[in-house]
């Protein structure tokens, strides 16, 4: 069976009715069926996909070097990127070059991922005007094992599959070599002509930021041997990353050639940046986090829900799995109706359900439907303690002694003299009268009390003032 391969790696078991149900609707119907339910597909033959195409109607290629394609075309090829773990998360600027590793893995080729846990030590100078921090060696190896577990999410490491994506980490090889092995065996191969010519060379050591260390200087040295460290251990012919790091691939293309005469590639898409010229994945508070510790579900689906129409047709096509057809199906439901959003929704739980999981995009889905005004008093009970402070991240808080809870007070005792959420009893009384406020999504009036019993998670009361104006109040000890 053509597509029995394929499914192997999706669970450990075989499904007893692969046989029956592929008949039943056709090889090609079913895979994709469960392909698409488990979010990561494979294809072993090249021929059902073109990689180089794929890209270039997804709008992921800046730079591509001459006979790529031909290479790609003529046999199951090994390509790399390289991520120096500098924290312990990825962050969506990571997913461009973790995706371009999807696709050329559901082409039929072979990704690898390297790790930089020496490259991480030095630090690229890449578009960055000052040297940064570096890391010790505990703190790369944590930080390496927090990445692995995310990059899992959508590359299949599975050792069956004859294009099994590889994990590899350059401290591995690189911690091996003596100073002196390593500038009379790599550094005596290009000129420093050659490496003074790179355009992150050049930036820094013409007075951008405050010049260039030794050390900075010898990283396209470092990345360009793990170029030719995987094309003599692993036959790896392609390394692909974002457009700044053209200078450092194509000198592992270049060390390839002259020290063993080999030819190899280089790949680079587009630096992603917004519509408005802001930095992609940056907000007020920082990176975008794969790591739900680091960003919340529900603030990375706000992310992409928040996105403008320029912005989530570009991304619609780099981050998610969709096929050509679907993405120009749903750009043509959203702008007949616009304010409908269907092309944020559909970016968003497509990367929210594969970044974090399903429960995790319909607790997110839930949660704005709580902030918007169409939530009840059951759905924001059922948010967790988590949940609940991202959702309402911002909003103004105020304490409350819990043993006043205990005893019960007025609702307009409580509105103004023990949290100050109205300026005076009139204005609470008016509101109420008008049924503009509600405790805990639930409308209520002059005669409602409060006490212990409307405490969420026995902690905090949520009261909304009008249409948008929301408050926490904590109880405490």
């Amino acid at each position: 069976m053509r597509y029995q391969n394929r499914l192997r790696p999706i669970r450990n078991e075989k499904y007893f009715f692969e046989k029956e149900c592929s008949i039943f609707l056709g090889e090609d119907i079913f895979f994709r069926i469960f392909a698409r339910n488990f979010g990561i597909i494979k294809r072993t033959n090249k021929e059902t996909m073109n990689f180089a195409e794929e890209l270039k109607w997804r709008g992921m290629i800046h730079d591509i070097m001459p006979g790529t394609e031909e290479q790609l075309n003529k046999e199951m090829t090994t390509a790399y990127v390289g991520i120096d773990p500098t924290a312990d998360s990825l962050h969506i600027g990571h997913l461009v070059s973790v995706m371009m590793l999807n696709h050329f893995q559901r082409c039929g080729h072979r990704p690898i991922v390297i790790l930089g846990g020496a490259t991480g030590m030095i630090g690229d100078p890449s578009g960055k005007s000052q040297e940064r921090n570096l890391l010790g060696e505990e703190a790369l190896r944590h930080n390496e094992q927090c990445i692995q577990k995310q990059l899992s999410k959508f590359l299949d490491f599975n050792a069956e599959l004859n294009n099994s994506a590889l994990l590899l980490n350059n401290y591995d090889w690189m911690s091996k070599f003596s100073f002196l092995d390593f500038i009379r065996d790599v550094g005596k191969h290009l000129t420093v002509n050659y490496m003074m010519a790179k355009d992150s060379v050049k930036k820094r050591i013409s007075g951008e930021g405050e010049g260039m260390s030794f050390t900075e200087f010898s990283y396209q040295l470092v990345q360009g041997y793990d170029f030719f460290h995987l094309y003599k251990q692993y036959n790896c012919k392609l390394q692909m990353g974002g457009s700044d790091q053209w200078g450092n691939i194509t000198t592992g293309t270049e060390l390839i050639r002259r020290k063993a005469g080999g030819e190899a590639f280089a790949l680079t898409c587009p630096l992603i940046t917004k519509a408005d010229g802001g930095k992609f994945g940056k907000t007020e508070k920082g990176n975008i986090w794969l790591d739900p510790e680091k960003t919340s579900p529900y603030t990375f689906y706000q992310f992409w829900l928040n996105c403008s129409d320029e912005d989530s047709k570009k991304y619609i096509r780099i981050f998610s799995l969709l096929s050509k057809e679907e993405i120009e199906n749903i750009e043509k439901e959203h702008d007949q109706a616009p304010h409908l959003r269907l092309l944020q929704k559909a970016l968003a739980k497509d990367l929210t359900v594969r970044v974090h999981s399903l429960e995790d995009y319909e607790a997110a889905l839930n949660a704005s439907e709580i902030l918007f005004g169409k939530g009840t008093a059951e759905s924001l009970t059922s948010l967790s303690e988590k949940m609940f402070f991202a959702v309402f991240d911002g909003v103004p808080q105020t304490e409350i002694s819990r043993s006043v809870l205990k005893q019960g007070i007025s609702i307009v005792d409580f509105l103004t003299e023990y949290t100050s959420i109205f300026p005076s009893k009139g204005e609470a009384r008016r509101m109420l009268k008008d049924n503009g406020v509600s405790i805990n999504k639930i409308k209520i009036d002059e005669d409602f009390s409060i006490s212990a019993d409307q405490l969420i998670n026995d902690k905090y009361i949520l009261v909304q003032k009008g249409k948008k104006n929301y408050y926490i109040v904590v109880a405490v000890n």
